[in-house]
C-alpha cells in the first residue's frame, strides 16, 4: 500500500545541494518536493555495523539532512570484512565516532548526532523521540524486541534487517499501518536455537544487499512514493540469488498492537525475555564457570581434564585451545556425543564466548558429569588473557 510522506519538505534547497542531488531531481517520483523531505528528515540508524554501514552511507549520500548513529562498541579487525563504513585506522576506535567521521566525508552537507551508548531501556524512549524513522541494524533478539516496543510506543515506523551466512530479511513495521515486529515474531526463539552471525557467519557484500533494501524503504517512507515493504517480509538468498516476498498480517491479538494491549510499556528487562542463555544452563553455570587463566593452571599443573570445543569445524580450524577435543554442540544436543566423554576425566567445556558451552554443560551435567565446567569467555578470554598472538575472531 501507498503511504502519505513521513515528513514536510524543507524550505528550499541550496545552489550546492541542488548540484549534489541532481540526479534524484530528475527522477520525476523524487523531483524537488521528495528531496526536500528528505533534507527536513531525521533517521536514527541503531548500529553502525554490517547493516549500518550501507544504511549510514546511502542515507547520508541520497541527502537525509539529520542522521543520528547509536553505537557503544569499538572497530575491531574482525569487522573490516563487512562493517565497510570503517577503515583499518579506525580499529579501536568507537564505531559511532568512526560512522560518524565516514558519513561527514561522503556528504558535509548533513548533520550527524553521535550517541556513544548502548541503546537501553533507560534511553531509548528518549533517543527515538526525536527522530522520524528509526533503521534498525541489530544483530540480537534483545534489542531487537526494545527497538520495537519503543518504536510501537511512540508512533514511529522503522525499517529491520535480518542477515545471517548467505540469506538476509527486511521489512517495515509500522503499528499504524500495518504489523509490528512482534506480529511477525511473537516470541524470541529458545535460547542458543539461532545462532548469531558472530557464531554462525556472515556474507559480507550479504549486508550491502539487505542494507541497501533498508535505505531503500526508508526513502520510499520519507518521501512517500512507492510501495513500502509494509505487510510484507522480503527474503533474500544469495546463494540462489533469489528474492521473494511473504505478507505479514497484523495480529488482532498481538500483546503490543493487537485490540487488546497487554504490554504497554517497556519491559523490565529484555534480556530476560530473549534468554541470553536457558534457564538450564544459567543453572549448570552457577559454580562451575573457571576462567581461561584458571584452565592454564590446570594444564600447567597437568590436572587430570578432558579440554572440549564445542564449535563448528571451521571455527576450530580458525583459532582452537591447545589441546582441545573438538566435539560440535550438535553432537550433545542429539546425544551421539556422551558415549566419547571419559569417564575418569574432569570435563572442561568451551565455545567462542561462553553461550554454547554453558548449553551444553547442562546436558553434560544431567548426563551425570556433575563436577564438569566450561569456560567463561571461551576462546575470546583465552586469546586475551592467556596467548595474544593467536588469531581473534
Amino acid at each position: 500500500m501507498s503511504l502519505p510522506p513521513l515528513v514536510e519538505p524543507a524550505a528550499e534547497l541550496t545552489v550546492d545541494e541542488v548540484r549534489r542531488y541532481s540526479r534524484h531531481l530528475i527522477i520525476p517520483d523524487v523531483g524537488m518536493a521528495g528531496q526536500k523531505r528528505l533534507k527536513n528528515a531525521k533517521v536514527l540508524c541503531v548500529g553502525a555495523g554490517g547493516l549500518g554501514s550501507p544504511t549510514l552511507l546511502y542515507l547520508a549520500a541520497a541527502g537525509v539532512g539529520t542522521l543520528g548513529v547509536v553505537d557503544f562498541d569499538v572497530v575491531d579487525e574482525s569487522n573490516l570484512q563487512r562493517q565497510v563504513i570503517h577503515g583499518q585506522s579506525d580499529v579501536g576506535r568507537l564505531k559511532a565516532e568512526s560512522a560518524a567521521a565516514s558519513v561527514r566525508e561522503i556528504n558535509p552537507l548533513i548533520d550527524v548526532i553521535v550517541h556513544n551508548v548502548a541503546l537501553t531501556t533507560d534511553n531509548v524512549m528518549e533517543i527515538f523521540s526525536g527522530y522520524d524513522l528509526i533503521v534498525d541494524g541489530t544483530d540480537n533478539f534483545a534489542t531487537r524486541y526494545m527497538v520495537n516496543d519503543a518504536a510501537v510506543l511512540l508512533g514511529k515506523p522503522y525499517v529491520w534487517g535480518s542477515i545471517y551466512r548467505f540469506d538476509g530479511q527486511a521489512s517495515v513495521f509500522w503499528a499504524e499501518h500495518g504489523p509490528c515486529y512482534r506480529c511477525l515474531y511473537p516470541e524470541p526463539p529458545p535460547p542458543g536455537m539461532v545462532p548469531s552471525c558472530a557464531e554462525g557467519g556472515v556474507l559480507g557484500v550479504l549486508c550491502a544487499s539487505i542494507g541497501s533494501i533498508q535505505v531503500n524503504e526508508a526513502i520510499k517512507l520519507l518521501a512517500g512514493i512507492g510501495e513500502p515493504l509494509v505487510g510484507r517480509l522480503m527474503i533474500y538468498d544469495a546463494l540462489e540469488m533469489t528474492y521473494r516476498s511473504v505478507k505479514v498480517r497484523k495480529d488482532p491479538e498481538c500483546v503490543l498492537c493487537g485490540k487488546n494491549p497487554t504490554v504497554t510499556q517497556l519491559l523490565d528487562d529484555y534480556e530476560a525475555f530473549c534468554g541470553a542463555v536457558s534457564a538450564e544452563a544459567q543453572e549448570a553455570v552457577s559454580g562451575s564457570t573457571i576462567s581461561a587463566l584458571d584452565l592454564k593452571a590446570l594444564q600447567d599443573a597437568n590436572e587430570n581434564i578432558y579440554v572440549i570445543d564445542v564449535r563448528e569445524p571451521n571455527e576450530y580450524e580458525i583459532v582452537s585451545i591447545p589441546g582441545a577435543v573438538l566435539i560440535p554442540k550438535g553432537e550433545f544436543i542429539n546425544g551421539s556425543a556422551l558415549e566419547k566423554l571419559p569417564q575418569d576425566k574432569r570435563i572442561v567445556l568451551h565455545c567462542k564466548s561462553g553461550a554454547r558451552s554453558a548449553e551444553v554443560l547442562a546436558i553434560v551435567k544431567n548426563a551425570g558429569f556433575s563436577d564438569a565446567v566450561h569456560v567463561g569467555g571461551g576462546v575470546l578470554s583465552w586469546v586475551k588473557s592467556v596467548d595474544s598472538s593467536l588469531p581473534s575472531y
